[in-house]
């Protein structure tokens, strides 16, 4: 998503342009998000999954892992040390889960809007309690949480 130009009237009120208006000018409309997915191996359904009747639409869309709340990184990580060993980057995919293995792939839902996307784990936490993931800023972005801060979210594995 990009940021608004509030000096050219664009917000959250009646004067708002079609997405690529800034004044009178058309702007081409670039993709600023890349498909999370693509490249990710087809997962394969555990055997016990199939016994309780999951299907391969199931694992194409995730397996319901739990729901709770979601937070996100504040800016000034950026740059800082997480527990996988890679560094914090706030335009990257990623999050932060308790105990998932790092480089699971999760589908997060934000249950406000209905909007996800696609995150690997790569750090521990969050540590507040009832909070369930932290969550990269540019997955918050995608979300739209970055004015509520904290969300209510479904979390899914696609792959561990």
């Amino acid at each position: 998503m990009r940021d608004m130009n509030w000096s050219e009237g664009e917000g959250l009120h009646s004067s708002v342009r079609p997405e690529g208006w800034i004044g009178d000018k058309l702007l081409p409309v670039v993709q600023t998000s890349k498909n999370e997915t693509e490249g990710l191996k087809e997962p394969v359904i555990p055997k016990e999954n199939l016994e309780k009747g999951e299907t391969e639409d199931d694992v194409k869309t995730g397996t319901f892992y739990e729901s709770g709340m979601a937070t996100y990184y504040s800016s000034r990580s950026h740059g800082a040390m997480m527990a996988s060993g890679q560094r914090y980057h706030k335009e990257e995919f990623f999050c932060a889960h308790k105990t998932l293995p790092f480089g699971t792939k999760l589908r997060v839902v934000n249950k406000k809007n209905g909007l996800e996307v696609i995150v690997d784990v790569r750090d521990r936490g969050p540590f507040a309690k009832g909070r369930i993931v932290d969550l990269s800023n540019k997955a918050a972005a995608e979300l739209k949480m970055l004015r509520d801060g904290v969300v209510p979210v479904d979390i899914y594995v696609i792959e561990e």
